[in-house]
């Protein structure tokens, strides 16, 4: 079975065994201190196993597992997780602006918020990125008939003496 599976896996169990609010405090706690750690040396490229991670974070490999999931969306180069084990060279070569897009889109106040984000991004890089997220999830409807175009509905008529006479 593959570590991703596993990972997958045992959120269910633990979901069931201790609840969603106990499985998500553990969690972003790990998550908290590999992105401070990340954050903190964003000049870099970390290079390190799932193993490696799991013994400096006090943790297991499926909650490793699931950070690098996590993460996975905001490389340059994004991993088959299927095919990752827990010996496996993982460079975490990080598009930071997709890094912190991602973060808003999960709505992870508490990793969007971390203080090294201030060595990162100014104030107006991190409100410009936000509001490329506010654009990206505005719904618009480019299609919309006016009243004096041509019914969509091929009668030839005009819209507004025919399927949008009631309206």
């Amino acid at each position: 079975m593959s570590l991703y599976k596993s990972w997958t896996d045992m959120v269910v169990d633990y979901v069931k065994a201790k609840g969603e609010n106990a499985f998500w405090q553990e969690y972003s706690e790990i998550e908290t201190n590999i992105y401070r750690d990340l954050l903190a040396k964003h000049k870099t490229a970390l290079t390190t196993t799932i193993a490696d991670l799991s013994k400096k974070y006090n943790t297991t490999d499926e909650f490793i597992m699931g950070f690098v999931d996590g993460i996975n969306d905001s490389l340059k180069n994004p991993y088959d997780l299927e095919k990752v084990e827990n010996n496996t060279d993982l460079t975490f070569d990080l598009d930071l602006e997709k890094l912190y897009f991602n973060m808003l889109d999960a709505k992870a106040e508490y990793l969007y918020k971390l203080p090294q984000w201030d060595g990162i991004f100014s104030e107006e890089k991190r409100k410009e990125i936000q509001k490329n997220y506010k654009e990206s999830k505005i719904v618009r409807n480019d299609s919309k008939v006016g009243r004096n175009d041509p019914c969509p509905c091929g009668s030839g008529k005009k819209y507004k003496k025919c399927c949008g006479k009631n309206s």
